[in-house]
């Protein structure tokens, strides 16, 4: 598994591999001895060479922050592969397309065009596996063109509607 993890605005590339029970881990290309155990709900036991951190993952909002010890840093994890995170960090200048998350059916319409939303605003509903999942606005502005109606069929990656 691939990340890119941003920690106080710099981003790192985070590659896991578990063979036999064990995992392997590279930062930025470089092997790093790591060993982790889930202490308790967002609370790793963590040991980096010979050094041992107790780490914390506190959500926010829809911030991430991490302490380490009583340092308290920022993140974000992106997973290059996910159709949900490309163009999500982006800025906001110009038209932004709204696509499909996975393949499946448009149940609902929530907006029409020429609604204002704001970032996060739900737009459609697609369904997938008898599951719901809100497509929302990535940025503040006006909903320019909805290009589905509701019983669509729709792809993984397809233009579902654009925001400007």
């Amino acid at each position: 598994m691939t990340y890119d993890i941003v920690i106080d605005g710099k981003t790192y590339r985070l590659d896991l591999k578990q063979a036999e029970g064990r995992w392997s881990c590279r930062v930025d290309g470089r092997d790093v001895d790591v060993d982790a155990v889930l202490a308790r709900p967002d609370v790793l036991s963590l040991r980096l060479g010979n050094k041992a951190y107790e780490v914390k993952c506190e959500r926010v909002g829809s911030d991430i922050h991490i302490w380490v010890g009583s340092r308290r840093f920022s993140a974000e994890v992106r997973d290059p592969r996910s159709l949900r995170s490309r163009g999500r960090f982006a800025d906001d200048h110009g038209p932004r397309k709204l696509t499909a998350p996975m393949p499946g059916k448009v149940v609902r319409l929530l907006l029409g065009e020429g609604a204002t939303v704001e970032a996060g605003t739900g737009v459609l509903v697609v369904e997938a596996m008898k599951m719901q999942n809100e497509v929302k606005s990535p940025k503040k502005g006006t909903i320019q063109k909805i290009l589905v109606g509701e019983g669509a069929a729709v792809n993984a990656g397809d233009v579902l509607a654009i925001v400007e």
